[in-house]
């Protein structure tokens, strides 16, 4: 038999389901980030706008079929949280979300596609 405190304990579980729903959701949508927005304002200083890096600073060109080929996702990941010792690469670790790095690395990886 179901009581009345049945019911309630069952609403009570389905709207602490919904609200966890409707978190999940909206977290989802807050770290969909432009990772071209991130990289032109925190990259392109020394990486140029279009990724193709400056020789002068030694910097990666990331148009570059050869560097794209040379290199991982994950060390890519690797060296905008952590920079890269011995080159003038800092750490974004601290001063960018998750999100916005994994944009970043997704933004440098387009840089690479070949252009139709």
């Amino acid at each position: 038999m179901v009581t009345e405190s049945h019911v309630r304990i069952i609403l009570g579980l389905s709207l602490a389901l919904v609200l966890f729903i409707a978190s999940a959701l909206a977290q989802d949508q807050t770290e969909a980030v432009d990772g071209a927005a991130v990289f032109k304002k925190r990259c392109s200083m020394c990486h140029g706008p279009e990724g193709k890096g400056f020789s002068a600073n030694k910097t990666p060109n990331f148009t570059s079929s050869e560097w794209q080929k040379s290199i991982s996702d994950a060390e890519i990941n690797e060296t905008v949280k952590n920079g890269k010792k011995g080159t003038p690469m800092q750490a974004f670790g601290s001063k960018l979300s998750e999100g916005e790095i994994k944009a970043v690395v997704a933004h440098v990886r387009s840089l690479g596609a070949e252009k139709k």
